[in-house]
C-alpha cells in the first residue's frame, strides 16, 4: 500500500507518519510539504520528502497520482481569517479534486474536527456522527472545517472514493503545543511569563463558565489515521475521536499557567454576541466562541466500527502538554 500525506510535519502529521512507518500494510509513503524535512532524522524508512504546496494543482496531481490512499492532514489553525481561507479552502479543494481525478487512489482519510458542527446552543450533548455539520460563521475554523467537509461531499458524490472523515476534538501533547501557544499570556517574553509564574497572584486571570473539553492526544489521533488508511472492514464515513474524559476549562486554565476564574454561563454568551456583532474582530479572539457552549463529542463509533481505543485520557494528554512546555 502506498500512502500519500499532505502536511506530514504538522503537529498531527509528525505522528501520523510515524504511525503509517509501523503498519506492515504500507510500504511507501509520500510526505509533501513545502519545506524540506529529513525523514532519516525522525527514523523514517518508508518515508520519502516531496516538495510542494496544496495551492498548487500541479503538485497535488503528482502526489496523489501513484497512491493508494491520500490522508489530507494540511491545514492552518491559527492564521488570519484570510490567510487560512485561501490556504484551508483552495488547497484542500484541489487536494479533494486530484483525488478524484487521479486513477489508482481508492480511499481518501481527511481530518476535520470537531469545530466543523458548530458552537450551537442545541447541539446534543454528547454530539454524535449523525448531528448535522453545520459550522459558526463568526468562528473562521469552524466555518471553513464545514465548508471543506461540504466541498469534500460534492466532489466525491460521483466517485468511488472510499472516503473517511475524522472529527478529533483539540489535539494536545508533547509534539502538538497549540494549546498552550494559543493563551495569550504564553506571548509574554520569557522572563515577564517566569514572573508571572513564580507570583500566583499575577497569574493571568482563566475565566471559567463551566463549559467542559475534551482533549484527545496527537498520538491517538494518528492511531485512528493509521486504522481508517489500513483498515479491510470499518465502512466509510465520519468518526469522532476524542479521549476519555472531560476537563473544565479551570483545570486547562491552571495547567497551563493561568488563574481560574469562575463566570457565569450567561456572561460567555453574552461576550461571544457582542464580539459577532463587532464591524473587525481578531482572528485569535474569535476562538472566544468556542467556550459558550458544549461540543462534548460520542466516540462509540470510533471504538466499536472502526476499532480505535485511545492510550490517553483528556486529563493524561493536559498533563504531558504542560510538562513538556515547562
Amino acid at each position: 500500500m502506498r500512502v500519500a500525506v499532505t502536511g506530514p510535519t504538522g503537529e498531527i502529521g509528525l505522528s501520523t507518519i510515524t504511525a503509517l512507518e509501523a503498519h506492515p500494510d504500507v510500504t511507501h509513503i509520500v510526505g509533501m510539504a513545502r519545506r524540506p524535512f529529513d525523514a532519516a532524522a525522525q527514523g523514517w524508512t518508508k518515508t520519502t520528502y516531496r516538495q510542494g504546496d496544496i495551492l498548487d494543482r500541479e503538485s497535488v496531481d503528482a502526489l496523489v497520482d501513484d497512491v493508494d490512499v491520500v490522508v489530507h492532514l494540511a491545514f492552518i489553525i491559527m492564521g488570519s481569517r484570510e490567510e487560512s481561507a485561501r490556504v484551508n479552502l483552495a488547497g484542500t479543494r484541489n487536494v479533494f479534486e486530484a483525488t478524484v481525478a487521479a486513477r489508482r487512489p481508492r480511499r481518501l482519510v481527511y481530518t476535520s474536527s470537531v469545530a466543523a458542527y458548530g458552537y450551537h446552543s442545541d447541539n446534543p450533548v454528547p454530539i454524535t456522527e449523525d448531528v448535522p455539520v453545520r459550522g459558526s460563521s463568526e468562528h473562521y475554523y469552524s466555518e471553513q472545517k464545514a465548508e471543506c467537509e461540504a466541498v469534500l461531499a460534492e466532489v466525491t458524490s460521483q466517485s468511488s472514493l472510499e472516503v473517511y472523515v475524522l472529527r478529533p476534538c483539540i489535539v494536545a501533547g508533547p509534539k502538538a503545543t497549540a494549546l498552550f501557544d494559543a493563551m495569550p499570556w504564553n506571548q509574554l517574553p520569557r522572563p515577564v511569563r517566569g514572573l508571572t509564574q513564580a507570583l500566583p497572584l499575577l497569574k493571568p486571570p482563566f475565566p471559567d463558565p463551566g463549559t467542559p473539553l475534551q482533549l484527545v492526544h496527537h498520538d491517538d489521533v494518528a492511531a485512528a489515521i493509521a486504522l481508517a488508511v489500513t483498515t479491510g472492514s470499518a465502512p466509510p464515513g465520519p468518526y469522532n475521536i476524542a479521549g476519555d474524559g472531560v476537563l473544565s476549562m479551570s483545570e486547562v486554565g491552571e495547567a497551563l499557567g493561568a488563574r481560574p476564574v469562575k463566570v457565569p454561563r450567561s456572561a460567555a454568551v453574552a461576550t461571544s454576541e457582542v464580539i459577532s456583532r463587532l464591524p473587525f474582530v481578531p482572528s485569535a479572539l474569535e476562538w472566544l466562541h468556542a467556550g459558550r457552549t458544549s461540543v462534548v463529542m460520542d466516540t462509540a463509533k470510533a471504538r466499536t466500527q472502526l476499532g480505535w481505543t485511545p492510550k490517553y485520557s483528556a486529563a493524561q494528554t493536559l498533563s504531558l502538554l504542560a510538562s513538556s512546555v515547562r
